[in-house]
């Protein structure tokens, strides 16, 4: 035990200070301090005192800036680890293709994976990737049909579930287009088009890298 420690520990509390401050300037962990001090009794008026100090405008900024770059460094963690991956996942012919297929069409902002298309094999293979290589769970998954005015709502949302594999009930409203579009296009995108959502930022951050990773990397050249 650091006995010097914990009785300038013992002093700095009775004096009021809060424990946070008290672990900073011994350098050990703050649940050691609440631990040597818990037997110490603060007056009201010290008590009142850390109170106002903690909900200070200072305070309140120290520690959203420690949040952010606490958030910051696991982002840029999550990324290191997603190019490492990309060095051997290039050699899965899914993975290329799901990842090219992103960055031309996916969104690149908003921490949320999302992309959209009227081809029902590229939407199955979509889900089974996202489902399957990246363990997401259904739950964090949504789909939005775009569907032309002719439509009937009920069997084309019935057709891209089935497709898909998410359920109805997390499917937004779907958007209905009064289109101007031909009749050839309407006849050949019957069940118009449904974007697909993934609200996960973790995946969105590592599928971001892996498509760094090909522009960096230029496999293709």
């Amino acid at each position: 035990m650091k006995v010097l420690e914990k009785k300038k520990a013992i002093v700095l509390r009775q004096q009021g200070i809060a424990l946070g401050e008290i672990a900073k300037r011994l350098n050990v962990a703050k649940a050691t301090v609440s631990y040597w001090v818990r037997d110490i009794s603060l007056s009201n008026e010290q008590l009142s005192a850390l109170k106002a100090n903690s909900h200070s405008r200072i305070a309140v900024e120290k520690r959203r800036a420690a949040r952010m770059l606490a958030a910051e460094n696991a982002r840029n963690h999550l990324r290191d680890v997603a190019w490492q991956e990309a060095s051997y996942l290039i050699k899965n012919p899914l993975w290329c293709v799901v990842v090219a297929l992103y960055w031309g069409e996916g969104g690149k902002t908003q921490r949320t994976v999302r992309i959209a298309n009227s081809d029902p094999a590229v939407i199955k293979l979509l889900c089974h990737f996202f489902k399957n290589e990246c363990q997401t769970p259904l739950s964090k998954m949504r789909a939005h049909v775009h569907a032309f005015s002719h439509s009937d709502t009920e069997s084309v949302e019935a057709y891209w579930a089935k497709v898909s594999g998410i359920p109805r009930s997390q499917f937004f409203k779907t958007y209905i287009k009064q289109s101007s579009a031909s009749k050839e296009k309407r006849t050949n995108l019957p069940y118009g088009t449904v974007q697909i959502y993934v609200y996960d930022s973790n995946l969105f951050i590592k599928i971001m890298a892996w498509i760094e990773y090909l522009k960096e990397v230029k496999h293709y050249d």
